[in-house]
């Protein structure tokens, strides 16, 4: 593999391993998942419940035996859509192309262990996209107005990153445009802020401090507090073992949800300059903990629990993009693959092939912009 093929997959495949990861612990204490698994959780383990098939409030869903969710179903569908765009993303793409890869392309649901649409998948924030964009006739690019602010954005923007590998900021931009169909207020702004870290960690010679600082550098408002807390009480955390207290209460001031994961109070989730999702800054705080090491930054997130399957994934995601695919445990890959019917490293071959597509019509635009300034300058 060409470094962008192996930055590339080891960016989806980290994603979809550390979301199957997660899944099977989202929701729970920490204290929990050690009960019920007799310690950490160290790889792929079965469901939190036996029973989840009637389990409240997991039922249906098929969480855990390697199962990927709806975050790794979604970031597929984005790459479809950009190898059907062959182009960079806004929101009218989300219209476009991303609603009908919900409505009308059944995928296999490991969850469900059926064949099905992603749109009986994904969650009410999800489905929004669809009520929004294709019977509520919105403006794609003022859509997201109104959603509940969570991760949903967020969680499905890292190949928004791969196809603008080195370079931050175009990252964060066309996540902010592409992301304005589904979320707005600190979930749009954590949708950019995650393609640009995984836009960072692309670049050849990035580290996990070059990744942080990127990060901070364009995040704005409570996002932007909310990294530098949780990343700056991280470095000073030796291990995730010990450091799950210490970075609740970093975030706690940022977070909207309770302590208590499912009691939602009234403020939850609503608009704010002032807060942040909790799931990017535990990700590079992990991140940061682990000194990029892949398998680390995910069990962290694993083992940390509440959105435990988001925060792993984006943690996965980024690392993995760090790393290369070499980086991914292969046991890993092979078990989630399996287990989940889908191969992992497919769609992001397929993105870094999009990748060097859309570069070449950049480069094409720059020097056609060159040219005319140019002639505009030197008269």
């Amino acid at each position: 593999m060409t470094p962008l093929e192996s930055k590339a997959t080891g960016c989806v495949a980290g994603a979809a391993v550390g979301d199957a990861l997660g899944g099977a612990t989202e929701g729970w204490t920490p204290e929990q998942i050690v009960k019920r698994y007799g310690g950490a959780v160290e790889g792929v383990v079965p469901p939190y419940n036996a029973d989840w098939r009637n389990a409240r409030p997991i039922a249906p869903y098929h969480k855990g035996d390697g199962h990927i969710t709806d975050d790794t179903l979604m970031t597929h569908a984005l790459i479809r859509v950009y190898e059907k765009a062959g182009d960079h993303l806004d929101a009218y793409a989300a219209a476009d192309h991303l609603v009908p890869e919900l409505m009308t392309e059944k995928v296999w649901i490991p969850e469900f262990e059926a064949e099905a649409l992603p749109l009986q998948r994904i969650f009410l924030a999800e489905k929004w996209l669809v009520a929004r964009l294709h019977y509520g006739h919105v403006d794609p690019r003022e859509a997201g107005t109104g959603n509940i602010v969570n991760c949903g954005a967020a969680m499905y923007m890292a190949p928004v990153g791969v196809v603008n590998a080195g370079d931050p900021r175009k990252a964060y931009d066309e996540a902010i445009d592409l992301a304005g169909a589904h979320q707005s207020s600190y979930g749009r702004e954590a949708a950019g802020v995650m393609a640009a870290a995984v836009a960072e960690a692309m670049r050849p010679g990035a580290t996990v401090d070059s990744v942080v600082a990127a990060a901070s550098a364009l995040a704005k408002d409570g996002t932007k507090a909310a990294i530098e807390a949780v990343c700056a009480r991280a470095r000073d955390l030796g291990h995730w073992s010990e450091s799950f207290e210490a970075l609740r209460e970093a975030v706690r001031p940022y977070d909207t949800v309770a302590d208590t994961y499912r009691d939602q109070g009234l403020g939850a989730r609503r608009p704010s300059r002032l807060h942040s999702i909790e799931e990017l800054p535990l990700a590079l705080a992990f991140l940061v903990i682990a000194k990029g090491d892949f398998r680390e930054t995910v069990l962290g997130g694993v083992n940390y629990g509440r959105d435990a399957d988001s925060i792993a994934s984006m943690g996965g995601a980024i690392a993995g993009a760090l790393g290369g695919l070499a980086s991914v445990p292969q046991e890993w890959v092979e078990q989630v693959g399996t287990a989940s019917r889908t191969d992992l490293v497919a769609p992001g071959l397929a993105l870094a092939g999009v990748a060097r597509r859309v570069h070449a019509q950049d480069l094409l635009r720059r020097r056609a912009h060159e040219d005319a300034f140019a002639q505009l300058a030197d008269g």
